[in-house]
This record gives C-alpha cells, sequence and structure tokens, in this order.
C-alpha cells in the first residue's frame, strides 16, 4: 500500500481551522482527492456520543470499542486512555485515501498549513515544523519563505489543492 500525504492544519482556538477544512474537502471531493481528516478534540475532556446508541451502551457496559455499519456508513468508538498520533494515522490508513488531514496536532512533524489570527499568534511560526503555508486573518508581516495568504483568499485553496496534487503523484 502507497502511504497517503499527510498534512496538518494547525492554529489556536476560534483561527478558521474548520471553516477552512469544510471549504477545502468540498474543493478536494471534487477534484477527486480521496481524503480522510483527524481532529483533535483541544477542549478538554472526551467529544460528545448520542448515548442512546447501541454502540455507545456497548461502550458503556464495558466494551473496549464498538463499530456499527449501515448503508456504507462507518461509525467506530473507541475507548482507550490516549491515542497516539501515529494509532490514529494507521486507523485511517486502513481506508486507503490519497491524502489525510490532520486539525490539530501542533508539534507533530508533518508538512503544515498554520493558521495566523493576530501578532501574538506569530511565535507559532518559530516553534512549528515544516510549514508549507500561513492563513493571515489580517495583514501581519510572515517570513517571505513561507506561502501566505488572507484567510478567505480562494487562491489559497487552489494553492492547496495543486500542491496536493503534486504530492499524491510523488
Amino acid at each position: 500500500m502507497v502511504r497517503p500525504f499527510i498534512f496538518q492544519m494547525v492554529g489556536y482556538h476560534n483561527s478558521g481551522k474548520t471553516t477552512f477544512i469544510n471549504k477545502l474537502l468540498s474543493r478536494l471531493k471534487g477534484e477527486g482527492i480521496k481524503t480522510v481528516t483527524i481532529k483533535h478534540h483541544g477542549h478538554g475532556g472526551k467529544p460528545a456520543v448520542v448515548e442512546e446508541t447501541d454502540s455507545a451502551q456497548h461502550i458503556s457496559a464495558g466494551a473496549v470499542a464498538s463499530l456499527v455499519e449501515g448503508g456504507g456508513r462507518l461509525i467506530l468508538q473507541s475507548e482507550q486512555m490516549n491515542w497516539s498520533l501515529e494509532e490514529k494515522l494507521q486507523l485511517m490508513s486502513i481506508i486507503h485515501p490519497d491524502l489525510i488531514l490532520i486539525e490539530g496536532h501542533k508539534h507533530a512533524d508533518y508538512p503544515k498549513l498554520v493558521f495566523i489570527r493576530k501578532e501574538e499568534d506569530l511565535q507559532l511560526l518559530e516553534e512549528l515544523t515544516h510549514i508549507e503555508m500561513v492563513l493571515l486573518q489580517q495583514p501581519l508581516e510572515v517570513l517571505e519563505k513561507v506561502t501566505s495568504f488572507h484567510r478567505d483568499d480562494a487562491e489559497a485553496v487552489q494553492w492547496l489543492i495543486n500542491f496536493f496534487h503534486r504530492k499524491i503523484v510523488e
């Protein structure tokens, strides 16, 4: 199996990551790029689940994992103290995507897009590795060697589409 291309979308809370990713996902689908996402739930606690479902009841009763599938939709719930990013990537690779987008996990060592809201966020550009692109909420001076766009610039999505096409073909 050819390993999918892995790309991160990182930035502080409310920097526009989810909105941008949703816009990008729509375009990636149109381009025929099979994409999966991994979201780091950085708000503390566990992500919400629908408690009334059989699979949630199985977890509550003691199952380590519960998988439900119907009509082509597969939902996996699992209880484990900590999932490493590598374990999540391994799990998602089973689907054989072209691209895995990671929202979060700032300090992982994959190519990334960094969202900058305000001047204080610029320190991310010094502490993070493998920055391919920066999206700005307001005009700020960033490193000249890093491609940057305003967060709402349609050219940003097109730049990424072209970038992913090159990386997936390599």
